[in-house]
């Protein structure tokens, strides 16, 4: 099964027996409460809100959201609202973690902190799933958030990471694209060199339940008329693919933020690889896509719970 878009996104989620617990780590910001209280009138969850309490009270006024349920978790000025967020995870009260408004920098660090507990055998890594106008189906994108410079074996992480969490989703066996500025090894260019060695490995020993290709470049994932024009032989190009994993953070952020802004992509996204689901947008996003990520999670924490092996995705 594919998603073409995202009308049918909630049909992945299962009949809960309770809202999942989200708590959300600065809540003042405007678009990730408008979302949050979307999902709750969907029944997906009940909002948790740690942060400032004026200010988000201003916040859901202004919105008309004052009258919603949800609890409140006011935190001094001073100390950390990441770190309260977590520990109420810790504490067996929260399902969910969200970023709010809360610079990525001061929320991932203390995520990413050993004695938090929220880190798993796995490495945690971002996926995206966007919508294009001009592509058949959902798009997934890795990592734009966490791995500055991945090497091999975070690549390996990465990879694995995607592909399961699309499989969440009904894709039996995803076909990930590894993204390079050229589409053959140039060994100038280490991603190339890694990209053929990762997709060798993946053929010999595979280390992730995916069919991996690479390298390729942009053009020629996404056109088939590209491919024609190169001559490039890839039975995917042109609206096979069902993720693409970029060399490095910054191409795959900017990446993303080109589909927004010039594609008017809908895009949403999550943390995985984490010991809860965690919502992950960027502090602009709208409230369509801090919805989105908020079902995103539910059906991460769906499929985890129905596949035991998988509970540290």
């Amino acid at each position: 099964m594919e998603l073409e878009n995202f009308e049918g996104i909630l049909e992945r989620v299962p009949k809960m027996a309770r809202p999942l617990r989200v708590i959300l780590a600065g809540s003042d910001g405007e678009n990730m409460l408008r979302g949050l209280f979307a999902a709750q009138e969907k029944g997906l969850v009940q909002p948790v809100l740690v942060g400032d309490r004026a200010r988000t009270i201003t916040v859901l006024e202004r919105f008309g959201l004052e009258r919603e349920p949800y609890t409140m978790v006011d935190v001094p000025p001073g100390h950390n609202i990441t770190q309260t967020a977590i520990d109420i995870i810790n504490s067996g009260d929260g399902d969910v973690l969200m970023r709010g408004n809360i610079p990525t920098r001061d929320f991932l660090m203390p995520v990413l902190e050993k004695s938090n507990n929220l880190r798993t055998d796995r490495l945690m890594s971002h996926v995206s799933l966007a919508s294009l106008p001009e592509y058949p189906k959902l798009l997934a994108l890795s990592d734009m958030t966490i791995i500055i410079h991945p090497n091999m074996s975070q690549k390996r992480e990465i990879i694995r990471n995607m592909a399961d969490a699309l499989k969440a989703f009904g894709y039996e066996r995803p076909k990930l694209a590894l993204l390079s500025l050229v589409e053959r090894v140039t060994f100038h260019m280490q991603d190339t060199v890694e990209a053929q060695r990762l997709v060798n490995e993946q053929k010999q020993k595979p280390f992730a339940d995916c069919d991996l290709w690479g390298p390729i470049s942009y053009d020629l994932i996404l056109s088939k008329e590209a491919a024609r024009l190169k001559n490039y032989d890839c039975p995917w190009s042109g609206g096979g693919f069902d993720g693409i994993v970029a060399q490095d953070l910054s191409t795959a952020n900017v990446l993303v933020k080109s589909w927004l802004i010039h594609a008017h992509a809908v895009t949403c996204g999550a943390v995985v690889g984490a010991r809860v689901p965690i919502a992950l947008t960027s502090r602009s996003a709208d409230e369509e896509e801090t919805y989105l990520s908020l079902v995103f999670c539910a059906v991460l924490d769906a499929w985890r719970k129905n596949n035991p092996e998988y509970l540290d995705l």
